[in-house]
């Protein structure tokens, strides 16, 4: 068989089935999600909480996706919730091996002076030129919000809180806090020292993500040092067995602050609250942000990765089409009830052109819900398609020419 007559053969083979439900992601795709079964009627979706801080958001850990906000992006003080890039820093510095858990730290008068038991800060309570596992005071930095633990840890690391500081930027410039300046190890107040609700989540996200085992030691209700024990000051601990974690913060400039995670039947969400007026209302609103958004929010998986989306016609390769889909797999949070509703959109070339390497990005899948995107993610080439031969490439060339008329 030659050439012209298996693409004639194979043009009205895809005709034919492009009356099936599997080619919904054809040529001209419009695909639309299977959904989960459901009640017939959707539940309706009430009004999101009130929110006192001055910034807050609800996120969705698996997606990233930001559910409810409010000043996202505005400039706040982190107080404590700066520890949290000092606890990302530490695990990260210990994953590549450039410290232990077992290491002796010692407490410098720095450490002592600035954040000891004289201070106003938060305090682990150590001595001047003791000497701690590294282990016992990131736990002692995380549950106790120790400011000496924190600048020990820090002068550890990177032999001053100076030079800690510049990994901290340098770590939040890699996770992409596009809106955050770290000028210390405890968040005390700095006018470089800076942050937004949105870097808050997503530092939270990564420190989940990349380090579960230093997450989970912002579980811990209490810890003992040196014969003195001090509570966790997240008090969601407490009030939700769902919740393990994140940190706390206050300073006068800074108000009330609370970043917290919780995950409920396999969705796990990250409440930020900055600037609130007291520790209940912090805890307050951020409990009704997780209710919220374990009620009303619903996850699904929509796509594999590797999985063939559409396998449009590509011209002047030795191949006659190529299949695209996503690199990695594609999860989404929707409102309750609205999952029929998402609309999704493959945005390729027209006309695709040989030649085509495995991974190219090719186009774009866009998923949209009552008009608006909710996720773009890029569409790559599955397989290889080379570039035909100089007949192949011309009666194509032909073709494509004839089809343009």
């Amino acid at each position: 068989m030659n050439r012209l007559t298996s693409r004639l053969l194979a043009a009205a083979l895809c005709g034919a089935a492009a009356l099936a439900p599997a080619l919904l992601l054809a040529q001209t795709p419009q695909p639309t999600p299977q959904p989960a079964p459901r009640p017939a009627v959707p539940t309706p979706t009430p009004q999101p909480p009130s929110v006192e801080g001055t910034a807050w958001l609800l996120m969705d850990h698996g997606t990233g996706q930001i559910l409810l906000g409010h000043n996202v992006d505005a400039r706040v003080e982190p107080a404590s919730i700066a520890k949290v890039m000092t606890s990302y820093v530490v695990a990260a510095e210990m994953a590549a091996g450039k410290v232990g858990a077992d290491d002796q730290v010692r407490i410098s008068e720095n450490a002592w002076r600035r954040g000891g038991g004289g201070t106003d800060g938060s305090t682990s309570f150590l001595p001047v030129n003791s000497a701690h596992r590294l282990q016992d005071l990131l736990h002692g930095m995380i549950v106790q919000s120790g400011n000496d633990a924190s600048i020990a840890l820090a002068e550890h690391v990177a032999g001053s809180e100076e030079a800690f500081a510049s990994l901290m930027n340098a770590y939040a410039q890699k996770l992409g806090m596009t809106g955050s300046s770290y000028a210390n190890a405890t968040g005390l107040p700095h006018p470089e020292l800076y942050t937004t609700a949105r870097d808050v989540a997503v530092l939270a996200r990564a420190l989940i993500r990349d380090f579960p085992e230093s997450y989970a030691v912002h579980s811990m209700k209490e810890l003992t040092i040196n014969g003195i024990t001090q509570h966790n000051r997240n008090s969601l601990l407490w009030r939700d067995p769902t919740v393990d974690g994140l940190k706390t913060g206050h300073t006068r400039a800074a108000g009330f602050c609370l970043v917290a995670s919780a995950q409920r039947e396999g969705m796990r969400l990250i409440t930020v609250v900055m600037g609130s007026s007291s520790e209940r209302r912090r805890a307050d609103d951020s409990q009704a942000l997780l209710n919220y958004g374990f009620r009303f929010f619903e996850a699904h998986q929509l796509y594999a990765g590797g999985e063939a989306l559409s396998e449009p016609r590509i011209w002047k390769s030795s191949r006659d089409t190529l299949p695209v889909g996503l690199q990695e797999p594609l999860q989404i949070v929707v409102p309750r009830g609205k999952y029929e509703q998402i609309r999704a959109v493959l945005d390729l070339p027209k006309p695709l052109i040989a030649p085509a390497t495995q991974g190219q990005a090719i186009g774009t899948l866009r998923l949209s819900l009552d008009g608006e995107t909710l996720v773009e993610r890029p569409l790559i080439a599955l397989e290889d398609a080379p570039e035909a031969g100089f007949l192949g490439r011309s009666w194509d060339a032909m073709q494509l020419w004839w089809e343009s008329d």
